[in-house]
C-alpha cells in the first residue's frame, strides 16, 4: 500500500465525521429556512392542509343548525315525554360536540363562525313562529310538534351534509358529514315510527281486512 493510499484511508473517517457533524449542526440551527412557508406538521396543520370554500360554508352553516336543534332539544326536557325526551338528549350529546368540532375547523381555516344567521338561508331551519309555537306546546302536542319539526330539521342537515360531500374536499369535514348523515337518517327513520307516517308526511295505513 503506497503512502497517498494509507493516508486516504486515514482520512476519509475524519472526513465523513466532519460531514456527519455539520449536517446534524445546519439541521439544528437552521434546518427550518429550507421547509416550505406554508409547512406545518402539527395535527391542526394537517386538518388545515386541504379545503375549499364548501368545506368552509359547510361548516359556517351547520354550526347554527346544530344550534338550533340543540335549542329544541332543551325545550324537550321539561315539556316531552320519555320517549322525545330521550331523543333529545341523544340529540344533544350527539350535536354538542359537533358545534365544537366545526368551530374547530373554522378556526384553523382561519374564518368565522356565522352565529345568527337567517334562518331561512339553511334547509330545515325553524322560522320564529315555528320554534314560539314550540315553546308554547308541552305533553303529547309538544311530542308530535317537536318530532315533525326535528324531521324537517334533521332533512335539511342530510341536505346540507350531501352538498358537503359533493363538493368538499377536506377529510375531516367530509367525514363528519357521513357521520351527520348516518345519524340523522336514522332519527327521521324512528321519528316518523313514532309519528306513525311514512317519512311523506302521510299516516301509514293499518293492516287489517281483506286489505282493500
Amino acid at each position: 500500500m503506497t503512502f497517498q493510499q494509507r493516508a486516504l484511508n486515514r482520512r476519509v473517517p475524519a472526513m465523513i465525521a466532519t460531514a456527519l457533524a455539520t449536517a446534524l449542526f445546519a439541521a439544528a440551527c437552521g434546518g427550518d429556512d429550507s421547509a416550505p412557508e406554508n409547512a406545518d406538521t402539527s395535527q391542526s396543520g394537517e386538518r388545515a392542509a386541504e379545503y375549499n370554500q364548501a368545506d368552509v360554508h359547510f361548516a359556517q352553516m351547520m354550526i347554527p343548525h346544530h344550534e338550533q336543534a340543540v335549542e329544541m332539544a332543551d325545550l324537550a326536557d321539561d315539556r316531552a315525554g320519555d320517549e322525545v325526551r330521550e331523543l333529545g338528549e341523544e340529540i344533544r350529546a350527539a350535536q354538542g360536540p359537533e358545534i365544537e368540532l366545526m368551530e374547530g375547523f373554522l378556526d384553523d381555516w382561519g374564518a368565522e363562525a356565522e352565529h345568527g344567521m337567517d334562518p331561512s338561508d339553511m334547509d330545515g331551519m325553524l322560522s320564529e313562529d315555528q320554534m314560539s309555537d314550540l315553546e308554547g306546546s308541552e305533553g303529547d302536542a309538544f311530542d308530535t310538534l317537536f318530532m315533525e319539526y326535528m324531521v324537517l330539521h334533521h332533512e335539511g342537515a342530510v341536505m346540507m351534509a350531501e352538498t358537503e360531500l359533493d363538493e368538499g374536499v377536506n377529510e375531516e369535514a367530509r367525514a363528519l358529514a357521513q357521520e351527520i348523515i348516518d345519524a340523522q337518517e336514522r332519527e327521521i327513520e324512528l321519528m316518523n315510527d313514532l309519528l306513525g307516517t311514512d317519512g311523506d308526511g302521510d299516516a301509514q295505513e293499518e293492516d287489517g281486512g281483506d286489505g282493500r
